[in-house]
C-alpha cells in the first residue's frame, strides 16, 4: 500500500478541491481580507456575464460598482464575521448587466482572524424577471377585469368536480359550507386529486366571487424571491428594488391561494402568520404598514399534521390556516369515481380532437379498476387524452391504446391481491367446494377493503350489484 506524506496529501486535496469547485453548477467567489478576488470559478463567471480575468486579483467593488460595503454580502461578512444564508442580492456588473442571485456567504477564519470570505451563489436572474413579469401582468388583468363585473381569475365551480363516491360528496359538502364564510381553508390531497378545483369553487360560490382570486405555488420560487412576490418591494429597499405591489395587495378584498404551503420556508411562514393575525403587510425594504383584507386558502400534498411533525409547517400557522379542513382522498380509495371521470374526459377530448369515442372496453374497465393511480385524477385524464390521440376509426378505447406500464402494473397488483388468500387442497374435497372457498375469501377481503360498500365492492370484483348481494347472502356476510 502506498502512503502519502503530509505535503503530498495537501497537494492532492487542493487538486481535488479545485476540480470540484471548477465543475459544480453553483458560482463560487472568494475574496481576501481586503476584498480582492482570489478565487472565481467558471460557473460564477457565466452567472455574472464576465470572464475570470476581469475579476481575479481585482477589488470586488471595482468590478461591481453598484454594490457597496453595506450592500455586498461578501463585504458585510468580511466586516462582521457573521455568515449570511440564502440572501437575495441584485446588482450590475461593469458591463451594466443586471444580475439577481441568492447567496450563502461565510467568513474564512484562521486563528481567530478573518482572512477572507467565501460566497456560494445561485443564479435567479431569469426566475426573478419571469416572476415579476407574472406579477405585473396579473396586476394588469385584475385592473382590467375589476372595471367590469364578473369573476377574476378563478374559472372552476363545484359543477366541474366530477364523481359519485361518498368521500368526494362529503368533501364537496364541507367545501360548500366553507364557501359561505371568509375563514381560512386548508385543503389536503395527494398530487393530482383536484385541490385547486375545490379552492376555486369555494371562491366562486362565496361572497368574494367578484373580487380578485390570486394563486401562487410556494414550491416554485426560492424563499428570498417569494417574500418579495407576496409582500411587494419598496424602491431603494435593496439594490435593484423597485416599487411593486405584492400578491397580498393584488388580492385585497378577494382570495389568495397558496399552493403547497408546506414548501414555504419557516422564516417566511412566520411572516405570513403575522399578516393573518394583524391584517396588514409591510413591503420588503419598507416600514409602512399596509392593511389588507385577504382570505387565505392553502393546500398541502402531504398530510398537514405530518408536515407539522416533520418541521415542514409551523404548528401555529397550521392552526391558523386549518379553520376549515378539507381532505380529498386519492382516486384508489374512491374507485366509484373512475367511470364518471372516464366518461367526462372521453367527452371532453372527443369534442377537442373531433372524434366519436363512446367509451372503453370491458378489459380496459377491469384494468382501470385494478390500477392504483398514483397520479390520481390527473393521471387518469392524461391516460384518456393519450388514448384518444391513438384512436383512429374505433369507437371504444382498448388495451392497445393504453401505455404499457399501466397494464404491467395492473397485472402485478392483481397478483398481489391474492398473496394472502389461502387455498387448501385436501383429499376428498371437490373442486366445486375448493372454488367456493376461494370465492368466499375473495369476497370477504374485498368487503373489508371497501368497508362493506356493496357498490364499490361490486365494481372492484367486476360483477353486478345484484350478483354480489346474492353471494353475500349465500356466504352469510350480511349477518
Amino acid at each position: 500500500m502506498r502512503f502519502w506524506g503530509d505535503e503530498m496529501l495537501k497537494d492532492s486535496v487542493s487538486l481535488i478541491l479545485n476540480l470540484v469547485l471548477k465543475h459544480i453548477d453553483e458560482g463560487i467567489h472568494i475574496v481576501d481580507s481586503e476584498g480582492n478576488t482570489v478565487y472565481y470559478n467558471e460557473a460564477m463567471a457565466h452567472l455574472e456575464g464576465l470572464e475570470k480575468k476581469q475579476v481575479l486579483n481585482k477589488k470586488m467593488l471595482d468590478v461591481f460598482p453598484s454594490l457597496s460595503r453595506e450592500t455586498s454580502t461578501l463585504m458585510r461578512v468580511l466586516k462582521t464575521g457573521e455568515p449570511i444564508f440564502n440572501q437575495r442580492q441584485n446588482y450590475t456588473n461593469i458591463k451594466g448587466q443586471h444580475i439577481s442571485t441568492v447567496n450563502t456567504t461565510i467568513p474564512i477564519i484562521e486563528k481567530g482572524e478573518i482572512i477572507g470570505a467565501l460566497e456560494i451563489a445561485k443564479n435567479v436572474t431569469e426566475v426573478k424577471k419571469l416572476s415579476e413579469k407574472i406579477v405585473d401582468l396579473q396586476q394588469e388583468i385584475i385592473e382590467k377585469k375589476s372595471k367590469r363585473s364578473g369573476n377574476i381569475s378563478a374559472k372552476y365551480t363545484f359543477l366541474d368536480i366530477v364523481g359519485e363516491s361518498r368521500q368526494l360528496k362529503n368533501a364537496i359538502t364541507v367545501a360548500r359550507k366553507a364557501a359561505r364564510t371568509t375563514s381560512s381553508v386548508l385543503v389536503y390531497g395527494e398530487t393530482g386529486t383536484g385541490k385547486e378545483l375545490f379552492v376555486q369553487s369555494i371562491h366562486n360560490e362565496g361572497p368574494r366571487r367578484f373580487k380578485p382570486f390570486v394563486a401562487q405555488n410556494c414550491a416554485a420560487l426560492p424563499e428570498s424571491l417569494l417574500e418579495g412576490i407576496l409582500f411587494g418591494t419598496v424602491k431603494g429597499g435593496f439594490t435593484g428594488a423597485v416599487d411593486r405591489p405584492g400578491l397580498f395587495e393584488q388580492a385585497d378584498g378577494g382570495t389568495l391561494f397558496l399552493d403547497e404551503i408546506n414548501s414555504m420556508g419557516l422564516g417566511l411562514q412566520a411572516k405570513l402568520l403575522r399578516v393573518l393575525q394583524e391584517g396588514c403587510i409591510r413591503r420588503v425594504g419598507g416600514t409602512k404598514e399596509i392593511p389588507v383584507d385577504v382570505r387565505i386558502m392553502a393546500t398541502t400534498n402531504i398530510n398537514p399534521w405530518d408536515a407539522v411533525e416533520k418541521g415542514f409547517l409551523r404548528r401555529d400557522l397550521y392552526y391558523r390556516l386549518n379553520v376549515v379542513s378539507i381532505n380529498i382522498p386519492p382516486l384508489r380509495e374512491r374507485k366509484e369515481d373512475i367511470m364518471p371521470l372516464t366518461c367526462h374526459f372521453i367527452d371532453k377530448y372527443s369534442k377537442h380532437l373531433g372524434k366519436k369515442v363512446e367509451g372503453i372496453t370491458e378489459e380496459v374497465k377491469r384494468i382501470f379498476f385494478n390500477y392504483n393511480w398514483p397520479g390520481n385524477v390527473r393521471e387518469l385524464q392524461n391516460t384518456i387524452e393519450g388514448a384518444m390521440n391513438l384512436i383512429t376509426d374505433e369507437n371504444l378505447i382498448d388495451t392497445k391504446h393504453l401505455p404499457s406500464y399501466l397494464i404491467e402494473q395492473t397485472q402485478k397488483n392483481e397478483l398481489q391481491q391474492f398473496d394472502d388468500i389461502n387455498v387448501n387442497l385436501k383429499d376428498g374435497i371437490s373442486l366445486k367446494h375448493t372454488l367456493e372457498s376461494l370465492e368466499r375469501q375473495i369476497i370477504k377481503k374485498t368487503l373489508e377493503k371497501t368497508e362493506h360498500n356493496i357498490s364499490q365492492a361490486a365494481r372492484r370484483l367486476n360483477v353486478t350489484r345484484q350478483a354480489l348481494q346474492y353471494k353475500i347472502k349465500k356466504y352469510g356476510f350480511n349477518k
